[in-house]
Formats: structure tokens, C-alpha cells, sequence
């Protein structure tokens, strides 16, 4: 069997509604190199499993109970055989046939890159609150950029949020090197594993990269209870990765409900955009002051 160059993984649960489309786009991409596909599917009840099976490369099956966003990503890479590895997610489609040679460009050109991620664009049927938002996201932007540290001094020296935009990375759909993952595989994690590995290798002296020309369609419209449970979640791990508390004091999240609210209304007057609204600021307080605080983290099952 041909030595692949790229290996793309896709870790899947229940995605048989959106991974048609995308085994489609994989298929449909034009490039000079070999690569394969490796699927790990955590015990899929709506015949995923099956449907990826045929298509797949190599095909990995674990319980839903074994799943960690850190742990299953370095299974399947262990299982895999390319120099690179294209990480994304089932519900992430290609817009063009040009996705994956746009993606892996910058690391086959340049030997010491560690790592790029591409543009997210908003699917059709998206509402208009999760566009806007989307829309706001350094991960939306049309312009490359490179991201590197000096070190630890340079990080400290940064405010949280530059700490966090400086290490802004996502597994949704991204490129890794091989080697520097070997050296610096994901952290066990519930949330946020891409944006920790990406402090880790910037801090190890290496460089990431922002490819806008690689383009997916990727969004959700979800349950209040679930985006409440996510954000509370993300930002208690934001601020111990980062420092990070974007809304400290309830006069602060006063201020940010009533703005958000004000914003929301403006993309869409619906009653599930005024209680993102109010849920996502409150999410975001709760979450970095249990951080804070050092209390337990909640654990939720929605997530």
C-alpha cells in the first residue's frame, strides 16, 4: 500500500445526517499526494459505523464512555501512517475540491511550521445570531497569519485575551506535524484540546499558521441548556490555560447581557437569540470564577 503523506482523522458519534456530505468532499479533493482516512467511532447508534466502515481506511470503534476531546484524537493518530494529520469533525464539510491541498500548503512547504487550521464559514441554514457570531471569530477572518512565541516571558507578559488570541487553534478542521505532536500529544481533556496544544508547541519554539483558503462550512444551532452547559465548561478551561476571565464581576455581566441582547436583535428577533443572549455572558461568568475559585468543575452530560 502506498505510504500516504496526509492522514486525515475524524473522530464521529451519531454523525450519519452530515458525514455522507462529507466523505463526498474528501473524495471529490484534487491532490498530487497520497493520504488516507481514519474514522474513530464512539459506539454510534444510528448507523455511522456502518456507513464510514466502506470508506475508511482504517476504522477504530470505541465506547461513548472512552471519548475524551485529547485522548481519541491521539488513538486514531497512533493508528495512522501520514507525515501530517488533518484533524476535523464530522459535521465540518470542504467547500471546494481545493480544501486539503489549501490546508496541508503551508506544512509541506515549510519543514519548521507545527501546525495550521482553517477558515470556518457559516452553514446555509444557520441562524442569523450563530452567523453574526461566527462572522466576529478570528477563525472567520479572510487573513493569514502566522502565530509564534518568544517564550514564556513573552506569554506572561501578554493580557489574557492575548494569550488566548495568540494560541487561537481549532480542531475543527486543522493540519499537525507528525514529529511535533509525537513530542507533544493532546492532553486528556473534556474541552479544549487544540488551543492548549497549541500554547504547548508555541512555547516549544514553533510556529502555527492561520489558512484562510482552506475553507469548511461549519455551524451549530443548539439547545440553550447545551450552549449554557458548553460555555460554562470552555471558559473555566480558558482561564487555566490562559488567565482568562472575559466577564469578572456581575456589574460586568450586567453590562454584557444587556449589550448582547442589544446585538442579538439586530441579527434575529427570535426568543432562542435573546436567551443566547443571556446564557453565553452568564456562561461565561460562572465558568471563569469557578475556574477562580478553584471549585469542582460541574460535570454535565449535554456536552
Amino acid at each position: 500500500m502506498t505510504q500516504p503523506l496526509v492522514s486525515i482523522v475524524v473522530p464521529t458519534r451519531n454523525g450519519a445526517a452530515t458525514m455522507p456530505a462529507l466523505l463526498d468532499a474528501i473524495a471529490r479533493q484534487r491532490v498530487e499526494f497520497p493520504f488516507e482516512l481514519v474514522i474513530v467511532d464512539s459506539s454510534s447508534s444510528d448507523g455511522t459505523a456502518e456507513l464510514v466502515r466502506a470508506r475508511a481506511d482504517r476504522f477504530l470503534s470505541i465506547s461513548r464512555e472512552q471519548f475524551d476531546h485529547g485522548a481519541t484524537r491521539n488513538l486514531a493518530i497512533e493508528q495512522s501512517r501520514g507525515g501530517l494529520i488533518v484533524l476535523t469533525v464530522q459535521d465540518a464539510v470542504p467547500v471546494s475540491d481545493t480544501w486539503l491541498d489549501a490546508l496541508t500548503s503551508p506544512l509541506r512547504r515549510d519543514a519548521a511550521l507545527a501546525g495550521a487550521f482553517a477558515r470556518q464559514v457559516a452553514r446555509a441554514d444557520a441562524s442569523g445570531v450563530t452567523r453574526g457570531h461566527l462572522e466576529r471569530w478570528a477563525g472567520a477572518s479572510t487573513t493569514p497569519r502566522t502565530m509564534t512565541l518568544a517564550g514564556i516571558a513573552e506569554f506572561n507578559a501578554l493580557s489574557p485575551a492575548e494569550r488566548l488570541e495568540r494560541c487561537t487553534f481549532d480542531n475543527v478542521c486543522s493540519c499537525i506535524r507528525r514529529s511535533v505532536w509525537a513530542a507533544h500529544p493532546f492532553l486528556p481533556t473534556s474541552i479544549g484540546e487544540d488551543v492548549q496544544w497549541a500554547r504547548d508547541v508555541l512555547l516549544a519554539g514553533h510556529r502555527l499558521a492561520y489558512v484562510p483558503s482552506a475553507i469548511v462550512a461549519h455551524s451549530h444551532d443548539r439547545s440553550i441548556a447545551y450552549e449554557f452547559a458548553r460555555t460554562r465548561l470552555l471558559h473555566r478551561r480558558l482561564h487555566e490555560l490562559f488567565g482568562l476571565q472575559a466577564i469578572p464581576t456581575l456589574p460586568a455581566l450586567a453590562r454584557a447581557v444587556a449589550s448582547s441582547v442589544a446585538l442579538h436583535m439586530r441579527w434575529e428577533g427570535s426568543a432562542r437569540s435573546l436567551a443566547l443572549a443571556i446564557v453565553w455572558p452568564l456562561g461565561q461568568y460562572l465558568g471563569g470564577r469557578s475556574a477562580r475559585h478553584g471549585s469542582p468543575p460541574l460535570r454535565s452530560r449535554i456536552v
